[in-house]
């Protein structure tokens, strides 16, 4: 799934996409970095993949990889 960098924190390696509805889903240090990204920039086009099973709201699903957008 495609989103935007919202947040990101550095220090933590975690932070935050909007996805193209505007809703925001935070990822964690471990999604991070198994992007292999070193830095994340607000407004960025990311690529998101959630946890294999999760269910309802894709708000409340686990991000498990964050990757840059290629096209």
């Amino acid at each position: 799934m495609q989103a935007t960098a919202y947040t990101f924190d550095p220090s933590t390696r975690s932070g935050s996409v909007l996805l193209d509805d505007g809703t925001p889903v935070p990822f964690d240090t471990a999604a991070f970095d198994a992007g292999g990204l070193r830095l994340l920039r607000p407004g960025q086009r990311v690529r998101i993949e959630f946890a294999e099973g999760d269910a309802g709201p894709v708000a409340d699903r686990r991000v498990t990889v964050v990757t840059l957008q290629t096209f």
